[in-house]
């Protein structure tokens, strides 16, 4: 595999981090949609759904625009992609998601009013969990099946509009509205991770339950991609398949 498709990846990843999660934690952390839950929710599922199809846009051509394992995932379970390049991705994508948070982390660093952590008076890192680290104080079995359902949706889409019969210029655009649209619903659950890069690089800087908690957040999308890839598979069981997520054709091969 050539070196510019794991850069891709881990650039990828960090970016989606830095923005995603940067929002989130200004959103909560920092108190900036106030008394207004529904603003910060809105504003952190648009951030993590545009930088998605920026990236799309960006590094699909050359990469495929997983910046997620649980993305991943589903391209090795449909056959897509080999165990060996997958693993490869994976690799980018955890060490993309920790640079990500942790040039995040640094530059917070620098505001006064950040404290790190987890605790009922941190600022935080906008990471997820369950029990009193949810909005709703939903409990791990919640939490696993709410993880599931998103990561299946997400995953099927990504999935679904790459095959070449629906592949068009605008896959891209769907990708990225999927993740906006998972992020509505999961925010208040759980913070929403369906990407399990996402959710290890903000936990290793803020510890505590983050860290305990994490667990969950690489398996349930794990197995939600891998359910997502077997769904597709059985709805376009004859369609040709792209081995990445193209949304437009490169000027030359990637």
């Amino acid at each position: 595999m050539e070196p510019r498709k794991i850069f891709a990846e881990m650039l990828g990843t960090g970016l989606l981090v830095f923005i995603g999660v940067g929002v989130a934690t200004l959103s909560f952390g920092f108190g900036f949609a106030e008394a207004s839950t529904s603003a910060g929710v809105v504003a952190t599922a648009l951030a993590f759904g545009f930088i998605m199809l920026i990236m799309a846009y960006a590094i699909g051509p050359l990469s495929g625009a997983h910046i997620n394992p649980a993305v991943t995932m589903g391209f090795l379970v449909s056959g897509r992609m080999s165990a060996k390049d997958a693993l490869m991705y994976w690799g980018s994508q955890i060490v993309g998601g920790i640079i990500g948070a942790g040039v995040l982390r640094a530059i917070f660093a620098g505001a006064t009013a950040y404290n790190s952590g987890t605790g009922p008076d941190a600022t935080g890192l906008g990471t997820n969990g369950w029990g009193d680290n949810s909005m709703i104080g939903i409990n791990v079995w919640g939490a696993l099946a709410i993880e599931i359902v998103l990561t299946f949706i997400f995953v099927a889409v990504v999935l679904a509009v790459t095959t070449k019969v629906a592949s068009t210029a605008i896959s891209g655009l769907a990708i990225g509205i999927a993740l906006a649209t998972v992020h509505l619903m999961g925010i208040p659950m759980t913070g929403t991770s369906v990407n399990p890069a996402r959710s290890l690089g903000p936990a290793l800087f803020a510890g505590g339950d983050s860290l305990s908690q994490l667990w969950l957040f690489i398996v349930a999308p794990l197995v939600g991609g891998a359910l997502a890839a077997l769904v597709v598979r059985y709805l376009y069981p004859n369609a040709p398949e792209e081995n990445d997520l193209k949304v437009r054709e490169p000027s030359e091969p990637a």
